[in-house]
């Protein structure tokens, strides 16, 4: 037996084998370590800041480290062990052909709240934090304001502490919850045999840590019933680490909706993975998680529309100058926003030609080359395609882009009421899109003569409302051309019982990725999305819970087993869910990550349902939680799903409603716009007082 017991000042040795094989070599590598600058943790007024400054802040080791550190990359982290969180600062790089030295793996200590020094190959530092005042021992008694610091277990008995800390949780949850005497006489037996453990390893007997009672008094039960609503997650850590070693990260959101309603767009839609941004302005990667949405929508009214027997087709993206300006009062509105290609390699094109802002002057060219007869009639295309408008407003994600994704429908009929009928059936279906699928109710309307398309005879619109900002939003539009272009182009077809040549009526119809921004802010709250569930690109993820450092292997297979059979049936079934079996995240940290990403039911199972054959439903939109079963999981999930559909739509109906305001007289109409309100009100359509409206209500 060892005499002196002062584990915590012992030196930590780590061995390593030394392998002959090719590759096996140790890595040369360096750990650094920085302190704080200030070593007291809260300075009073009257103490002389300049006391307590840290003149020796870094602190370097000169170690060999495993083989496998020579495959590190910069910027990875890893956990050494009994050593911490450390971030490759430099990777290793074998020896040089000039000077015949390899470069170590540079290793930066990552900290991780603790005040604690590890032990590197060397007795402690007797001079403890350098720069701090020497104090005797009359100095050194404990200020009777601040309660008492404990001595920092060894990385050891500290893991074991936590142990006893986590068995106790789940022993007053038992006992809470008053199941069965067998089952908490064993979880007790476990207790006691973890504290006599100890008491052997450490020659005392196991006190609560301060930070522990403060841990317990926050999250009494081993597991949480449902995620803290405004609290950031934790960085994942492998199941029976310390709790002590979690530290914060920026999954969570830090702004507000109602307050900071920009900064919360902004971090909700990266931060759960809908977009990244790109190096040229206005312009963004749309990440699967928001692409997916998008295919919902397009492969619902891509179905809708092929009833009516509109059929797809593609056009170039290229327009010439000469067809672009073919209609001058429709290009007039775009000219500022289209981009011009004017380069070739370094050589200049001969004449610059435009990325497309829209397709009208693209495609009905062709339209006057194919319509020959009114057997040529009706004439019904779509494009699904992109489009680049070069806005100079600040782009928004989603919402104000220089290129996005829509479609286009272009079509040409033989009779005007022919045409105005397709244009309500597009305008319902656009509104079917926005209530149907994305949970978000509409106005349906048609836009005064000044915000109409530019050489429509009118257009159709569906308008949103974002209750955070209290303004309106252009959902999508259906416009009715009316002759305008078929004369500009030249689009006809001879009369049948006049014989005379005459002109075709047209449409032209879009909805645009901007329906992913509006769902993210009718839907959103400050914990993150709240996708519907049918367009969800997962409808439910099923996280196994209750599974800690004294979890036998034979428990947790049966809870993965478990998990994995209620993932197939549900499959079968035709909902789109997943497994989370990822073991290097904690339960706790799932629930955050795929609550920001807005999951619309997430099943939470542990010992208790797999006894029972039951699961935990946990609801997004409400973060309400039913227990049910398993054996008709499938029938119950699917009800829920559309119960959850139905009651995100009544929500925002509700939250619509609220805001409608009737307005008869002038002094009440900036007011109730100041209150975030949408106004009905008599209007005489007339674009001078339409004008007049909007300068007196600024």
């Amino acid at each position: 037996m060892m005499e002196d017991t002062d584990y915590k000042n012992t030196i930590k040795l780590t061995w390593l084998a030394q392998s002959s094989l090719e590759g096996g070599e140790f890595t040369p590598t360096n750990l650094i370590h920085y302190d704080v600058l200030i070593t007291k943790g809260v300075l009073k007024p009257d103490d002389n800041w300049k006391d307590y400054v840290n003149f020796d802040t870094k602190k370097e080791y000169i170690t060999l480290g495993d083989p496998m550190l020579r495959s590190l990359k910069k910027g990875d982290i890893i956990q050494l062990q009994r050593r911490g969180y450390y971030i490759c600062d430099a990777p290793y790089m074998p020896p040089s052909p000039y000077t015949f030295t390899a470069s170590p793996c540079i290793l930066i200590s990552i900290p991780d709240g603790h005040t604690k020094t590890m032990q590197m190959g060397s007795a402690a530092d007797s001079k403890g934090k350098s720069g701090a005042p020497k104090k005797n021992k009359a100095q050194e008694q404990p200020d009777p304001s601040q309660p008492a610091k404990k001595e920092p277990l060894p990385p050891s008995d500290e893991l074991l502490s936590d142990q006893i800390v986590t068995q106790g949780q789940l022993v007053r949850q038992l006992k809470a919850e008053k199941k069965e005497k067998s089952v908490t006489d064993a979880e007790v037996k476990k207790l006691l045999d973890l504290k006599a453990r100890y008491k052997e390893e450490t020659g005392k007997d196991w006190t609560p840590p301060s930070s522990s009672r403060e841990s317990t008094k926050v999250k009494p039960k081993l597991e949480p019933k449902e995620p803290k609503p405004a609290s950031p997650s934790v960085q994942p850590l492998n199941e029976g680490e310390s709790t002590q070693m979690k530290k914060q990260t920026r999954l969570g959101l830090e702004a507000q909706k109602e307050h900071q309603l920009s900064d919360w767009y902004s971090q909700v839609i990266t931060r759960s993975e809908m977009i990244e941004y790109y190096d040229i302005s206005g312009c963004y990667v749309l990440r699967p998680w928001s692409y997916n949405i998008w295919e919902s929508i397009k492969d619902f009214f891509d179905s809708e529309i092929k009833k009516l027997g509109v059929v797809n087709c593609y056009f170039p993206i290229f327009v010439s100058k000469a067809a672009l300006e073919r209609e001058k009062e429709h290009i007039e509105d775009f000219a500022p926003e289209v981009a011009w290609v004017t380069k070739s390699g370094q050589s200049d094109l001969q004449e610059p030609i435009a990325i497309r802002p829209t397709s009208e002057t693209v495609m009905y060219p062709a339209y006057a080359r194919w319509i020959r007869s009114h057997r040529d009639l009706p004439l019904r295309l779509n494009q699904w395609c992109n489009v680049v408008r070069w806005e100079f407003k600040h782009p928004q994600p989603f919402l104000r882009t220089r290129e996005f994704l829509w479609q286009e429908g272009h079509t040409a009929f033989a009779t005007k009421p022919e045409a105005e009928a397709e244009a309500l059936q597009i305008q319902d279906l656009y509104r079917r899109v926005y209530e149907d699928l994305l949970a978000i109710p509409v106005i349906p309307g048609k836009k005064t003569m000044k915000e109409k398309f530019a050489g429509s005879d009118y257009s159709l619109t569906v308008e949103g409302y974002i209750s955070a900002s209290g303004r309106g939003i252009q959902g999508a539009t259906s416009h009715h051309l009316g002759q305008n272009f078929s004369k500009m182009f030249d689009i006809g077809f001879e009369d049948p019982d006049t014989a005379e040549r005459v002109h075709v009526y047209q449409n032209s119809w879009g909805i645009t990725t901007r329906t992913i921004g509006v769902m993210v802010l009718v839907h959103g709250d400050n914990k993150g999305l709240v996708l519907p569930p049918r367009v969800a690109c997962i409808q439910v993820v099923i996280v196994p819970c209750g599974i800690t450092a004294q979890t036998t292997t034979e428990r947790k297979t049966k809870i993965y087993e478990y998990c994995q059979q209620f993932h197939d049936q549900l499959l079968a079934a035709g909902v789109r869910v997943h497994f989370d079996g990822r073991e290097n995240y904690s339960p706790g940290w799932k629930f955050h990550d795929w609550e920001l990403k807005g999951i619309p039911i997430r099943v939470d199972v542990g010992p208790r349902e797999v006894l029972s054959g039951k699961f935990v439903a946990v609801f997004r939109d409400n973060g309400m939680k039913e227990e049910l079963d398993v054996a008709n999981g499938n029938t119950v999930v699917k009800q829920k799903l559309e119960e959850m559909q139905t009651r995100m739509f009544k929500n925002a109906q509700k939250e619509l409603n609220d805001h409608v305001k009737v307005v008869m007289e002038w002094r009440n109409f900036v007011a109730n716009l100041d209150n975030k309100n949408i106004i009905v009100a008599p209007f005489c359509l007339e674009t001078a007082c339409e004008d007049r409206i909007k300068k007196d209500s600024q």
